[in-house]
């Protein structure tokens, strides 16, 4: 449970870090490209990371295998929210899922 606790507490300083650190830089005022990108990608793995630590599932694999997972899923999000059809995948896929359930039930 400590350890547990250190990783948080470490990932909210890291976080706090980095935006102290954009902020002091000047990339978040500037609005450069690549500033946004990187941090979209940060906050979609901070996010991922804590939904995993959530459901007990960060730890299943080494660091290094969950890392290029997180680095990889958020990559992917990414680039589905650039092209725009990330909210229109997930309403498909939702119509999917309710279609299927429907004819199951029936």
């Amino acid at each position: 449970m400590k350890n547990v606790l250190w990783l948080i507490a470490i990932m909210i300083i890291a976080g706090c870090a980095n935006l102290s650190s954009m902020l002091a830089s000047g990339d978040s005022s500037t609005g450069s490209a690549d500033a946004s990108v990187r941090s979209r990608m940060y906050s979609c793995m901070l996010n991922d990371a804590q939904n995993r630590l959530q459901a007990g599932t960060l730890f299943n694999n080494s660091i290094t295998a969950t890392a290029q997972d997180l680095a990889s899923t958020c990559a992917k999000k990414l680039a589905l929210e650039s092209m725009g059809i990330s909210q229109q995948s997930q309403s498909d896929a939702a119509n999917i899922i309710n279609n299927l359930k429907n004819l199951a039930n029936n």
